[in-house]
């Protein structure tokens, strides 16, 4: 069973991977601020029994749209090996500033209140979500 060290390094080998993705410009992700400003959340939702699914499709059908319409930048998302109730994803956002103004107004569209009713109509999909902030340092090679 994996460590959450070996987790969170190979979580930094795909970030890394996903700068090369990320290289060439997108109108739909967010506007990069200067080097070593931009703020990166990781959060790791815990499923409940039989609800990972649910999650996929609510985040590919709804959710990542409205990230990115509220300057949220989708930087990448793994199911870690061996689990099948765990969700890890990191996104991005100019500031710490920029991230409350999104995520305020991604929790109060009523495309998302309308998406997140339907998709717990059969009971609640997640039961507990872990966030950590990290910023960059100098010498990595996504900014």
């Amino acid at each position: 069973m994996p460590t959450m060290k070996s987790l969170f390094f190979t979580l930094i080998a795909g970030m890394f991977l996903a700068t090369l993705s990320l290289s060439a410009p997108d109108e739909n992700k967010a506007p990069s601020t200067s080097p070593g400003n931009r703020i990166f959340e990781m959060r790791t939702y815990h499923t409940n029994d039989g609800k990972l699914e649910a999650l996929h499709s609510r985040f590919r059908d709804h959710t990542n749209g409205l990230f990115v319409k509220y300057g949220i930048t989708l930087v990448g998302y793994w199911v870690p090996e061996g689990k099948d109730n765990t969700l890890v994803y990191i996104l991005a956002y100019p500031s710490m500033d920029a991230r409350k103004k999104s995520w305020k107004a991604f929790g109060s569209d009523p495309a998302w209140r309308k998406a997140y009713k339907a998709s717990i109509a059969d009971g609640k999909l997640v039961n507990k979500v872990d966030s950590q902030f990290l910023r960059a340092t100098d010498y990595s090679p996504i900014q």
